[in-house]
């Protein structure tokens, strides 16, 4: 994965939670953001994203010349951090519309009231990412990637030690002070990861990570630190040859003049994150807004995610780049926990897993 996917933010996710929805800064204001409204759309629109948002300039001039509207991006750290960043600062918005709110944080930005209703156009392959019932209404999917477990195969091979498997060999001994993650409280592939523990493991999960915590787990509070620092194919010095990424991150480890990655996904301990774009409520450019969210799910901008933003089109007729389809498979059966428990139980599991791995 080069560059940053994910990039994390610096503000805990738990701080944030505790506060409330008091306004911080100036923004955007005015208009509502009905599909059918007869407001002209300005020649801006300004796009709160979070800081792994890559897109080419050629795919954005192809918007450009088909809507006479520039796209303006701000990024806003991680999705947790953009997330309650845009909940701050709802009566003044930040942006016109929002891209990389994902499955884990979407119920959040929804309850909240930031985000206003606007039913795009979608390919049907796009229903299966849907946020379950009047919540779809708020939040139009791009793009899925899915969040594993990631090993170093030649550290392995040179070290001739046996790599893991299973969520269940990390806390082996024999891959004590292995392993790194982004942490839960500050990173959306932290928590992503999490829920997959969770899913897994059910309600013995804080006693799995009490394993994890004995046996050496590093806890970073991003994936840029994670990846490209500590993990040993990330790039750097790193000393940690198992990382939480995902499962698109081989492809661009093959190095110069060989046709194979140096690492590889564990697809068993994987979990299915989506990204959502939404119109913020109070814009002051809606219009702009939902043409760009139609605009996302057109073919050209699809096409242009694997190799800008290193994730799955939503819009399976899209081909994948040849390497992906040998190197980035997804996986055939992600760690599954709903929506609603996500929602339900997100605050209460952050807690505990702060409360247990900070021991």
């Amino acid at each position: 994965m080069r560059t940053s996917r994910l990039k994390q933010g610096s503000i805990a996710v738990l701080a944030v939670l505790a506060l409330g929805a008091a306004a911080a800064g100036c923004g955007s204001s005015g208009t509502t953001s009905d599909k059918t409204g007869s407001d002209k759309a300005g020649k801006t629109v300004v796009i709160a994203t979070h800081d792994s948002w890559a897109m080419s300039k050629e795919v954005l001039a192809e918007f450009t010349k088909q809507t006479g509207i520039t796209v303006k991006t701000q990024q806003h750290g991680d999705a947790g951090e953009l997330t309650n960043k845009l909940v701050l600062t709802k009566d003044h918005p930040l942006a016109d519309g929002v891209f990389g709110i994902d499955n884990t944080f979407a119920s959040r930005a929804i309850d909240e009231g930031v985000l206003a209703k606007y039913d795009a156009d979608q390919p049907a392959s796009v229903a299966k990412f849907a946020l379950p019932g009047n919540d779809a209404h708020y939040l139009t999917p791009i793009d899925y990637g899915d969040v594993c477990v990631n090993i170093d195969d030649t550290w392995f091979a040179k070290k001739k030690v046996a790599p893991p498997k299973t969520f269940a060999d990390l806390t082996d001994p024999a891959y004590k002070n292995l392993l790194v993650t982004p942490g839960a409280t500050t990173s959306s592939p932290g928590l992503a990861f999490l829920v997959a523990t969770i899913g897994r493991n059910g309600d013995g999960w804080k006693d799995y990570w009490k394993k994890l915590v004995a046996n050496g787990v590093k806890i970073d509070a991003g994936w840029e630190d994670a990846y490209t620092v500590d993990f040993t194919a990330g790039g750097g010095k790193g000393d940690r040859p198992i990382v939480v990424s995902y499962s698109s991150s081989p492809p661009f480890t093959v190095p110069k003049g060989s046709d194979q990655p140096t690492t590889s996904a564990l697809l068993d301990t994987c979990f299915r994150q989506v990204e959502y774009a939404g119109v913020l409520k109070g814009a002051s450019n809606p219009k702009g807004a939902q043409e760009f969210i139609d605009f996302m799910l057109h073919k050209d901008f699809q096409a242009a995610l694997p190799e800008n933003m290193y994730v799955y089109p939503v819009d399976a007729t899209v081909a994948l780049p040849a390497d992906w389809a040998k190197w980035a498979p997804t996986s055939p059966d992600p760690v599954q926990v709903s929506a609603a428990d996500i929602t339900s139980h997100r605050t209460e599991w952050l807690r505990d897993w702060r409360d247990v791995t900070s021991r």
